[in-house]
Protein backbone atom coordinates (compact mmCIF):
# COMPACT_ATOMS: atom_id res chain seq x y z
CA UNK A 1 0.00 0.00 0.00
CA UNK A 2 1.30 3.25 -0.70
CA UNK A 3 0.69 5.28 2.35
CA UNK A 4 2.25 8.56 0.89
CA UNK A 5 -0.50 8.68 -1.66
CA UNK A 6 -3.50 8.74 1.22
CA UNK A 7 -1.53 10.81 3.10
CA UNK A 8 -1.34 13.28 0.04
CA UNK A 9 -5.07 12.68 -0.27
CA UNK A 10 -5.53 13.45 3.17
CA UNK A 11 -3.59 17.05 3.02
CA UNK A 12 -5.31 17.81 0.02
CA UNK A 13 -8.99 17.21 2.02
CA UNK A 14 -7.79 18.71 4.82
CA UNK A 15 -7.12 22.05 3.31
CA UNK A 16 -10.31 21.76 1.40
CA UNK A 17 -12.52 21.19 4.14
CA UNK A 18 -11.03 24.03 6.26
CA UNK A 19 -11.65 26.47 3.73
CA UNK A 20 -15.22 25.25 2.89
CA UNK A 21 -15.38 25.15 7.24
CA UNK A 22 -14.62 28.55 7.73
CA UNK A 23 -16.47 29.72 4.55
CA UNK A 24 -19.70 28.12 5.22
CA UNK A 25 -19.30 29.22 9.18
CA UNK A 26 -18.94 32.88 7.92
CA UNK A 27 -22.17 32.40 5.41
CA UNK A 28 -24.33 31.59 8.74
CA UNK A 29 -22.75 34.55 10.58
CA UNK A 30 -23.35 36.64 7.77
CA UNK A 31 -27.33 35.23 7.28
CA UNK A 32 -27.37 35.95 10.71
CA UNK A 33 -26.48 39.41 10.93
CA UNK A 34 -28.57 40.24 7.61
CA UNK A 35 -31.67 38.29 8.03
CA UNK A 36 -34.77 40.12 7.64
CA UNK A 37 -37.13 41.97 10.30
CA UNK A 38 -40.01 40.62 8.24
CA UNK A 39 -41.40 37.06 10.41
CA UNK A 40 -41.42 34.75 6.93
CA UNK A 41 -38.79 36.44 5.75
CA UNK A 42 -36.73 35.76 8.93
CA UNK A 43 -38.03 32.21 8.85
CA UNK A 44 -36.50 31.65 5.52
CA UNK A 45 -33.17 33.38 6.84
CA UNK A 46 -33.05 31.26 10.20
CA UNK A 47 -33.22 28.27 8.04
CA UNK A 48 -30.09 29.12 5.73
CA UNK A 49 -28.32 29.90 8.78
CA UNK A 50 -29.19 26.55 10.39
CA UNK A 51 -28.22 25.32 6.96
CA UNK A 52 -24.89 26.17 6.93
CA UNK A 53 -23.93 25.87 10.03
CA UNK A 54 -25.17 22.08 9.78
CA UNK A 55 -22.38 21.83 7.18
CA UNK A 56 -20.03 23.48 8.38
CA UNK A 57 -20.49 21.00 11.38
CA UNK A 58 -20.77 17.85 9.33
CA UNK A 59 -17.33 19.25 7.65
CA UNK A 60 -15.60 20.05 11.02
CA UNK A 61 -16.57 16.40 12.21
CA UNK A 62 -15.13 14.81 8.60
CA UNK A 63 -11.93 17.18 9.07
CA UNK A 64 -11.31 15.63 12.40
CA UNK A 65 -11.10 12.47 11.00
CA UNK A 66 -8.78 13.03 8.60
CA UNK A 67 -6.40 14.67 11.47
CA UNK A 68 -7.13 11.42 13.04
CA UNK A 69 -6.06 9.47 9.86
CA UNK A 70 -2.84 11.53 9.18
CA UNK A 71 -1.98 10.93 13.31
CA UNK A 72 -1.94 7.39 12.38
CA UNK A 73 0.39 7.86 8.85
CA UNK A 74 2.88 9.44 11.59
CA UNK A 75 2.49 6.43 13.86
CA UNK A 76 2.36 3.68 11.28
CA UNK A 77 -1.03 2.47 11.68
CA UNK A 78 -2.73 3.87 8.90
CA UNK A 79 -4.34 1.12 6.84
CA UNK A 80 -5.02 -1.15 10.26
CA UNK A 81 -8.29 -1.51 11.79
CA UNK A 82 -8.44 0.33 15.10
CA UNK A 83 -10.93 -2.68 16.29
CA UNK A 84 -9.27 -6.04 15.42
CA UNK A 85 -5.57 -4.59 14.00
CA UNK A 86 -6.67 -5.82 10.42
CA UNK A 87 -5.64 -4.12 7.38
CA UNK A 88 -8.28 -2.24 5.90
CA UNK A 89 -8.95 -2.87 2.30
CA UNK A 90 -7.73 -0.61 -0.35
CA UNK A 91 -11.07 -0.15 -2.10
CA UNK A 92 -12.33 1.11 1.64
CA UNK A 93 -9.40 3.50 1.53
CA UNK A 94 -9.76 5.06 -1.72
CA UNK A 95 -13.50 5.48 -1.05
CA UNK A 96 -13.14 6.89 2.83
CA UNK A 97 -9.21 7.61 3.33
CA UNK A 98 -9.73 8.56 6.74
CA UNK A 99 -11.75 5.74 8.07
CA UNK A 100 -10.57 3.88 10.88
CA UNK A 101 -12.43 0.86 10.57
CA UNK A 102 -12.10 -2.02 8.04
CA UNK A 103 -15.81 -3.03 6.68
CA UNK A 104 -16.30 -5.84 8.99
CA UNK A 105 -16.12 -3.25 11.67
CA UNK A 106 -17.75 -0.73 10.06
CA UNK A 107 -20.93 -3.21 9.35
CA UNK A 108 -20.99 -4.10 13.44
CA UNK A 109 -20.39 -0.38 14.54
CA UNK A 110 -23.54 0.65 12.17
CA UNK A 111 -25.54 -2.20 13.19
CA UNK A 112 -25.01 -1.35 17.00
CA UNK A 113 -25.50 2.12 16.35
CA UNK A 114 -29.21 1.21 15.82
CA UNK A 115 -31.52 2.98 12.79
CA UNK A 116 -30.94 6.25 12.25
CA UNK A 117 -34.21 8.79 12.47
CA UNK A 118 -34.50 11.38 9.43
CA UNK A 119 -34.18 14.71 10.71
CA UNK A 120 -35.74 17.89 8.63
Amino acid sequence: MNVQHYKDRLLDLARTLSARTRRESADGRGGFIDSAHDVGDASVADETVAEAFAEADRNSNVLQQIHDALARVDAGTFGVCIVGGEPIEEKRLDAVPWTAYCMKHERLLEAASGPKTPTL
